[in-house]
């Protein structure tokens, strides 16, 4: 299924269980929001994205623990289920979470970050009672790199939903 094709069924789904979903982005840069947002309807089901470029901005905005981002760095499975959880936290309506974040974290490249090389990436994914990490190995350019990570992102969410026998 294409990237393009697995956002529309995403946002289908939601719109039928009326759920949301937040994000929380930090190689993909806004282009996980960006494959939501080309589907029309998505403003029903997309409540944001927080791109969280920013080490400081990881642990601010979506509160990803300091002492977790000072011995393990940006780029770690913890990191991007506490950046999942985060945007779920954050980018709720009123009182009312998000039904989904799901977050990005990893080097796109060209150089190594932080002692991990390009292509490592930790994908997050938050629902109620459940916080799920899955890990990757992407070659390519940095602009691939990131496209597989978006396409990736949104096969989690899409597994999740499709998988998933409770609606959260």
């Amino acid at each position: 299924m294409t990237t393009d094709e697995l956002a529309a069924k995403i946002v289908a789904i939601l719109t039928e269980r009326r759920q949301t979903v937040a994000l929380g982005e930090s190689l993909t840069g806004g282009l996980l929001c960006a494959a939501l947002v080309a589907v029309p309807g998505a403003s029903a089901v997309l409540n944001g994205a927080v791109v969280a470029y920013n080490t400081a901005i990881k642990n601010q905005v979506l509160g990803v623990d300091a002492s977790l981002l000072a011995i393990y760095g940006t780029v770690h499975p913890d990191v991007a289920a506490h950046m999942a959880t985060g945007a779920r936290d954050v980018l709720g309506v009123g009182e009312q979470q998000a039904s989904y974040g799901l977050a990005t974290t990893g080097v796109a490249g060209p150089e190594f970050h932080e002692g991990k090389a390009p292509g490592t990436v930790f994908i997050g994914l938050a629902a109620t009672n459940f916080v799920e990490t899955r890990d990757f190995f992407f070659t390519g350019n940095r602009a691939e790199i990131r496209e597989q990570t978006v396409h990736a992102a949104l096969e989690c969410l899409y597994e999740y939903l499709t998988v998933d026998t409770q609606i959260n």
